[in-house]
């Protein structure tokens, strides 16, 4: 693996926001508060040590404030686009003699406040986006309408994703609540069925798995509003087997200190975590599956930690591998060991925004607040060999994803099991040009990490140097 922090122009200095790889060229595109969506072609360069190149292709200029959230379809025709005052547009791909070109299709109206994320059906007919307004709507994108509108949150809902096999969807809020949809369709006159999704779960609070002689009470699996972000990016696996959900807060008992952490819920069982990914010293705020699976390595039976207790690792014929963001520091993991593949802290001044991977899983791109963006490389068959879903549709079926009923004994879990984090706790400042304060958000102290990866010496920005932060490890508890 190579790669680091591109110092290019990439927003005319203005944070970036959002960005998104087409899933068939592999084009990037990425999306700032210049009010711009910018298209780049990204490229190896030869030598071990050398970052891959990202050359500017055009720019998508329609909407008047901050872009936060691009996300090209799945056959990639199309292009949406949410931004602040409740924007949204809809551009499709024309074919003209001078090359490829990206025209408004639509404009969809109906948000109050910023669209903060967004994301497809499968088939490419609908959306679901999340709004500063409270809520969640599931468009019709051929009609260009609100198909249906889904507003229990009762704060920002900072994250929206849908389950790849058409059954779920789901929410994150800044309400400190995960809520889980289920399609529920309603039939209509000559017999065909309408997209209905009703809420079946929201993940609000849990007990402690650890047992004191004091009475337990629960706490909040979420960061309530005060976390410095205005993204919570949840994703769900390609195969649809796992939703991986941002921003979580946990305790092992009631008088701990909670640890930032990402859940990791079974399509099982949606209404509870099944899985937790060790704490970092920063909060998650967006994560990201790669659209490819990878053939397994076969190595021992491991443990990961779950809700206080430990269990067997994922059962899957295949290796899935993700991406996890804090504010400051990026994990890559697979679903077959506990060691992340990867940990790169230190990358940006300010905070991570959003992350990719390419189709071929070659890129993978990493945006910030700080006006730049971080593309990593990955070297043929770094992270395994490919191999086809369709090799393996029994994964697909409702039963035996996850192995959760093989727990242990919590009372082995105590302070010598404790998750090992980075104690610093300098805030951040992360507020993008052009956003409204986040409710009892506490003021940010400008702080600047020094990137501990190899960047190009030209054009650095003009900031001041400061020592590493210490690089974080993450550890599993058994």
């Amino acid at each position: 693996m190579k790669g680091g922090t591109l110092q290019i122009n990439w927003h005319d200095t203005k944070p970036v926001l959002t960005l998104d790889f087409h899933s068939i060229s592999g084009i990037l595109a990425t999306g700032g508060a210049d009010y711009d969506i910018k298209l780049w072609l990204i490229a190896s360069e030869e030598g071990e040590k050398k970052v891959p190149t990202a050359t500017y292709q055009n720019s998508l200029s329609y909407h008047g404030s901050a872009v936060n959230v691009i996300r090209f379809s799945p056959s990639g025709e199309l292009l949406a686009s949410g931004a602040d005052g409740g924007e949204m547009i809809i551009w499709k791909l024309h074919n003209t003699d001078s090359g490829q070109v990206w025209k408004v299709l639509k404009t969809l109206s109906f948000h109050r406040k910023d669209v903060l994320d967004l994301e497809w059906s499968t088939d490419g007919t609908f959306l679901i986006s999340g709004s500063v307004d409270n809520s969640c709507l599931i468009w019709d994108v051929n009609k260009g309408s609100v198909h249906q509108i889904l507003d229990a949150h009762f704060h920002y809902v900072q994250g929206v994703a849908w389950d790849p096999l058409n059954k779920y969807a789901a929410s994150l809020s800044s309400d400190r609540t995960c809520r889980i949809y289920v399609n529920k369709p309603q039939n209509k006159t000559r017999g065909s069925e309408k997209l209905n999704y009703v809420c079946q779960h929201v993940l609000a609070k849990v007990e402690p798995q650890v047992v004191e002689e004091v009475k337990s009470t629960k706490h909040h699996l979420f960061h309530d509003e005060t976390l410095p972000s205005f993204f919570r990016r949840l994703a769900w696996s390609p195969d649809g087997s796992f939703l991986l959900v941002p921003a979580g807060s946990y305790k092992l008992s009631a008088t701990s200190e909670p640890v930032n952490t990402a859940y990791i819920l079974s399509r099982k069982d949606l209404s509870r975590p099944a899985l937790m990914l060790p704490g970092a010293s920063k909060a998650v705020v967006a994560v990201r599956f790669c659209p490819l699976a990878f053939s397994l390595r076969g190595l021992t039976s491991s443990s990961r930690f779950l809700m206080g207790v430990s269990c067997s690792s994922f059962k899957l014929p295949y290796r899935l591998i993700f991406a996890v963001a804090t504010l400051n520091s990026l994990y890559v993991y697979d679903t077959e060991g506990i060691e992340p593949i990867a940990v790169l802290a230190g990358l940006h001044y300010a905070a991570i925004t959003d992350i990719s991977w390419s189709p071929t899983a070659k890129f993978l791109a990493v945006s910030s607040q700080d006006g730049y963006c971080t593309l990593l490389e990955f070297e043929n068959n770094e992270l395994g060999s490919p191999v086809s879903f369709s090799e393996n549709k029994q994964v697909l079926s409702e039963q035996n994803i996850i192995n959760v009923d093989d727990l242990e004994s919590t009372e082995r879990i105590g302070k010598e099991n404790a998750m090992v984090i980075d104690d610093t706790q300098e805030k951040e400042t992360v507020k993008p040009e052009g956003k409204p304060e986040l409710e009892s958000e506490p003021k940010p102290e400008p702080e600047l990490a020094q990137p501990s990866v190899v960047i190009p010496t030209k054009e650095k920005p003009a900031v001041p140097s400061k020592p590493a932060k210490r690089r974080i490890t993450p550890m599993a508890i058994d």
